[in-house]
């Protein structure tokens, strides 16, 4: 035994074993009577009686039902947000919680493609594993919301949100998304020009089509993407390692253009930055996510290059005329029509790579880079690239400035193309360095400034001709004369740019959600109609895509669904008759059933819709009068870690915008309140060699490790598999009881700081609990030993600050410093009563209430106990007494001539006059007067005196 039982302990007490018999019993409760169903307003969970007004939509991040299982780090947040759900039901309000799966991913694949089992089978073997071992933590969730992103009924929907917003475009006059009939019929009626200005009515219909699929959010295009032909699929840039190669497999990674479906979510860029300010968020995921989006305000700048145009975009259009070569990513479309057929006069040999020709050089460097992931190209710090043979005039002092191609230039951000100025960005600074181009300052850096690129502010230099002069002014002010020049010439205007990219949404893979759309003879992208809904995933024999030689770039991707050649080629008749289509073979990304699955939780068995408009407005609609002015709606509570920060967030806010626009939910974010929580992480031990070896086996002997005699080193980080340092909930809730586990990880810290798991520590919370349980039953009888005992004004008093402590720490997340009071409450009670003959009820009772929210199985038990038939899930939980919670006396410091010389107490409705006298006659103060009257005596209420001799 781990947890300090004995052969001679009482029968009856509260020890691992009875702690196991006990949750079990509870959790079977809980589920025969649906304790945890929380009702909707209409439809199939709905109840006869009218749903409660104060509700509570609380949420944990979408697990992954790894193989692997939860080690003790997982539940973390799933605790955190189960306490306080608990806590909420207790005090009256109606509480939607309950957890599904986001199946559809990755590693079921490999699995399968290992062993041939199909994915599917994996995933829901991994969900029992896991619901099993989430059971046992006694997490109240209403299980009839369970949903998994892999169940047809699920995807169905999320194939017809897809629909939603690929029949849909963006109207910049009304600022949101309208559906695509009302865009043809705009053009149809003339109110709306096509590009060239002709009728639509003389468009064929290809060209008509052609104008509306260019409008539309969901789009197909040929995008820049991660090609492993080593692992035969894209993979996304997470997945590249720094050296440009896949994390599984180790295969080289290549740039290319696909033809790949996009979502146009840089439409909603400017509101999803701007909402953010209507968000209760931690700030720092905010800024994530405004630096991922990136809104930078600039001047778009025209450069003559022969007969072509190169445009860039630029924060900083002030210096301007520090630009002294131009840059273009290596895959911007205009670098084949700039490069002429032979190097141009005498050409520095840094520029030209080695290379006979401006051709040759530019298809090397291309190579080269196409092997780079993009965080590898941002982050090198050895600047790389070869001269186009291209030159181009800087618009402000006409000057012929060379053109180059590197790899620190990306398609992705504003034209793919930079003006280079190399005194005013160190990446420029270091290009030129490296291939002795010109540097011109044009901010006169302040005074003691000694290094190289200067991106502070200052008075422009070196930044005048005939016709404007920038000399002299501020970043701010140079940078509006400038602009104006730039259009009053029409050589540029000022602009707003993102680092935000449209989302490739698009995978080569089979364990994924099917599109619902087929080609026709054409290539042409046609909707299935929601009656065809849902597209079923087929089976198939061979779930790897195909493979290539890892060196051939040019390989074009054949994802599993290819090969499933009975289910992609299909005849239907949508409208026009019989006809043979072609489905998609790539499949949905990972994130398509993450986005909206808070939507279902709350009608998951609704067949005619994703979710009934009620059961929306109740759960996630707008509550002004709750939360103020311009409250955006959304679930109340969601919690998660901060991992999560930017992509999973920033794809659910797009797509639940849409479903707002389109009029479909009430709420115009599905995220009102963010929580993150920290992380428990746990120490690893090597060995000379270098070898995890198993932490629990490490012993500690005067500050120093040891492993079978032998000296290990000690570090702290995460806890893994592979680091040999897992711990599971499992064992620790065989050894100490489910409700121990759960307090220990409340009472480590605060729920959102990080903090070190240690198992040797978990007995200090069993023994809390037996102490508490001692208070309520007799270990030896187990008989109830309480009794009607009229309480104390003390007790009252330590009784009463507890309530009010504990329900504003729950109420706040605070379950550390909850479980704190509690400990203190138990201490003042056993210290009183533990070896009385009894503990009073008016004690006991709001104990066990209050301990309810984060030992839920011992609570049940013991207010079972104590004589109340029903359950205490939904209450009642204690509220304090205010007049218990007032002190009836206050200890004033007394400082004599500004040093602390003695302390007295008062009652706390004395006045001043009182206080005063206090003070004066306290014998310590007395003596060091002796006898003089002090010059002065001032009083601070309910805080000092200050006696000034």
């Amino acid at each position: 035994m781990t947890d300090g039982t004995e052969a001679t302990t009482p029968a009856h007490r509260y020890t691992a074993e009875l702690a196991e018999r006990i949750e079990k019993r509870w959790q079977d409760y809980w589920t025969e009577h649906g304790t945890y169903h929380a009702p909707n307003p209409v439809g199939a969970l709905a109840e006869d009686s009218p749903v409660p007004s104060d509700k509570l939509f609380v949420q944990d991040m979408f697990p992954y039902p790894s193989g692997a299982g939860l080690h003790v780090g997982h539940p973390l947040g799933f605790i955190g947000t189960d306490v306080f759900a608990r806590y909420n039901r207790m005090v009256g309000r109606n509480v939607l919680h309950t957890m599904g799966f986001d199946a559809f991913g990755l590693p079921a694949e490999q699995y399968a493609v290992q062993t041939g089992t199909h994915p599917r089978t994996t995933t829901e073997a991994n969900i029992e594993r896991y619901l099993a071992q989430i059971r046992r933590l006694g997490l109240g969730h209403d299980e009839r919301r369970r949903i998994a992103t892999t169940d047809v009924e699920y995807y169905r929907w999320t194939q017809w949100i897809f629909l939603q917003i690929f029949n849909s475009y963006y109207d910049t006059e009304q600022d949101k998304a309208r559906p695509i009939s009302e865009l043809e019929k705009a053009f149809e009626e003339g109110r709306k020009a096509t590009p060239d200005g002709r009728p639509w009515s003389e468009l064929s219909r290809k060209e008509q089509r052609e104008i509306i699929d260019s409008h539309r959010l969901v789009y197909l295009s040929e995008a820049p993407v991660n090609w492993a032909p080593g692992l035969g699929t894209v993979v996304a840039n997470e997945e590249v390692t720094a050296d440009g190669r896949t994390e599984r497999g180790n295969f080289p990674v290549f740039r290319r253009n696909l033809r790949q479906w996009m979502m146009r979510i840089t439409a909603y860029a400017d509101r999803l930055i701007d909402d953010l300010d209507r968000l209760d968020w931690p700030e720092k995921i905010k800024t994530m996510q405004r630096n991922w989006i990136g809104r930078s305000r600039g001047a778009n700048v025209r450069f003559s290059a022969g007969e072509h145009t190169i445009e860039v975009f630029t924060t900083r259009p002030d210096t301007l005329f520090g630009t002294t070569y131009m840059v273009l990513a290596p895959e911007h479309p205009l670098v084949d029509e700039l490069v002429p057929g032979e190097w141009p006069g005498d050409v520095d040999e840094r520029w030209t790579g080695g290379a006979a020709t401006p051709a040759e050089a530019v298809s090397e460097y291309r190579r080269e880079t196409s092997r780079k992931s993009e965080l590898d190209r941002q982050e090198s710090k050895d600047k790389t690239g070869v001269f186009t043979g291209a030159f181009a005039t800087n618009p402000a002092n006409g000057k012929q400035i060379p053109v180059f191609i590197a790899d620190y230039v990306l398609m992705g951000y504003g034209t793919g193309a930079i003006m280079a100025v190399p005194a005013q960005d160190q990446r420029d600074w270091d290009f030129a360095t490296k291939f002795g181009l010109d540097i011109v300052r044009t901010v006169q850096p302040g005074e003691g400034f000694d290094g190289e690129a200067f991106t502070g502010d200052g008075p422009a230099v070196n930044s005048a001709n005939d016709e404007i002069s920038l000399n002299g002014l501020g970043v701010d002010d140079a940078k509006r004369a400038i602009i104006e020049w730039l259009e009053r010439k029409g050589y540029g205007e000022g602009t707003v740019q993102y680092k935000l990219r449209d989302w490739l949404f698009a995978r080569q893979r089979y364990w994924g959600e099917p599109f619902p759309v087929v080609y026709d003879s054409d290539g042409t992208p046609i909707a299935l109609p929601e009656d065809q809904l849902p597209v079923v995933l087929p089976e198939v024999d061979d779930y790897s895509p195909k493979t290539f030689d890892p060196e051939d770039a040019e390989a074009e991707p054949e994802p599993p669904l290819a090969r499933a050649t009975d289910w992609v080629e299909v005849t239907l008749d949508l409208g026009d008759g019989p006809k043979t289509y072609r489905r998609d073979t790539n499949v949905m990304p990972q994130w398509a059933g993450s986005c909206w699955y808070q939507l279902r939780y709350i009608d998951p068995l609704d067949e005619e819709r994703f979710v009934d408009p009620a059961n929306e407005r109740y759960w996630m609609g707008p509550r002004p009068e709750e939360h103020g002015p311009g409250d955006p709606g959304g679930l109340d509570l969601y919690i998660g870690g901060v991992e999560h920060g930017v992509l999973h967030l920033l794809y659910s806010r797009f797509w639940h915008k849409v479903l707002y626009d389109l009029g479909h939910v009430s709420s115009e974010e599905p995220y009102r309140r963010l929580y993150n929580q920290g992380y428990i992480q746990a120490y690893a031990y090597t060995d000379s060699r270098g070898v995890y070896v198993p932490a629990d086996e490490v012993t500690e002997r005067d500050g120093r490790f040891f492993h079978n005699g032998e000296e290990v080193r000690q570090e702290y980080g995460k806890m893994g598999k592979s680091l040999k340092n897992v711990v599971t909930p499992d064992e620790i809730a065989e050894n100490y009881g489910a409700d121990t586990f759960r307090f220990y990880e409340m009472a480590m810290g605060p729920l959102d700081v990080s903090r070190p798991w240690a198992t040797k520590d978990v007995v200090g919370a069993q023994r809390f609990l037996q102490r508490l349980w001692r208070l309520v039953v007799d270990e030896n009888t187990g008989e109830v030993r309480v009794d009607d005992t009229e309480l104390s004004d003390d007790d009252l008093r330590q009784l009463h600050r507890a309530i009010a402590g504990v329900r504003e720490d729950y109420a706040n997340l605070r379950f550390n410093t909850a479980g704190a009071k509690l400990i203190e409450l138990n201490n003042h009670v056993t210290k009183k009563y533990g070896s009385a003959k009894a503990t009073p009820r008016g004690l006991a009772e709001p104990l066990v209430l209050m301990l309810a929210p984060l030992c839920p199985h011992v609570a049940e038990e013991l207010w079972s106990r104590l004589g109340h038939e029903d359950t205490l899930v939904h209450g009642p939980f204690p509220v304090p007494d205010e007049k218990y919670l007032v002190d009836e006396q206050v200890e004033y410091p007394i400082q004599v001539n500004g040093k602390v010389r003695s302390r007295v107490s008062v009652p706390a409705d004395a006045d001043q006059d009182a206080v005063k006298k206090a003070a004066l006659a306290d014998e310590k103060i007395v003596a060091l007067l002796g006898g003089a009257e002090p010059r002065k005596v001032i009083v601070v209420p309910n805080r000092l005196v200050n006696v000034v001799k």
